[in-house]
């Protein structure tokens, strides 16, 4: 089963990309992440199948559905964050202690956008959740330091931005 979690490590590894190869369509740059990813997927599962290590490989409905539903909660935040980015780093810059943004490592600052835009869109996700998602793909994909450093950020600007917020939802919940 696929999960959330999966889907904003597509997202983050989305934005990186994005970020360091600035796209003309976010449409078809989303299309080709996943077709790499089928790809990427497919060399690997084939890999398997030689060393007889797999002998059923899912196809259950339930699985699908699951993959389908956690690529749209992937790309609803790689639309969202690079549409807004310029708003969402002008939000997180002050909380940044005197570092400027553009100084940030890549991940760190895709993090930093995820977690912000979820902060302020998803607000049937608690603040506390965004925030560990957010530490632990820091520390996966970067460094363990970086975790601290985030969740540092974005505790700050949750307690700033939830403060009276009203209820909502991003999609797809």
């Amino acid at each position: 089963m696929v999960t959330r979690r999966q889907g904003r490590e597509w997202a983050l590894q989305m934005l990186v990309q994005f970020d360091l190869n600035p796209p003309e369509s976010v449409d078809s740059a989303i299309s080709a992440f996943w077709d790499q990813q089928v790809a990427l997927e497919s060399d690997a599962l084939a890999a398997e199948v030689r060393e007889a290590r797999v002998i059923f490989t899912s196809t259950n409905p339930r699985d699908l559905a699951s993959l389908a539903e956690v690529r749209e909660f992937a790309e609803v935040r790689v639309r969202g964050v690079w549409s807004d980015r310029e708003s969402i780093d002008a939000e997180l810059e002050p909380y940044l202690d005197n570092w400027p943004f553009y100084r940030l490592g890549t991940v760190e600052r895709a993090v930093l956008r995820l977690g912000a835009w979820e902060i302020k869109n998803c607000t049937n996700i608690p603040v506390p959740i965004v925030i560990n998602e957010a530490v632990d793909l820091a520390k996966w994909f970067s460094e363990s330091k970086s975790g601290r450093f985030v969740n540092g950020v974005l505790d700050r600007l949750g307690k700033r931005v939830r403060s009276g917020a009203a209820e909502g939802s991003c999609s797809p919940d």
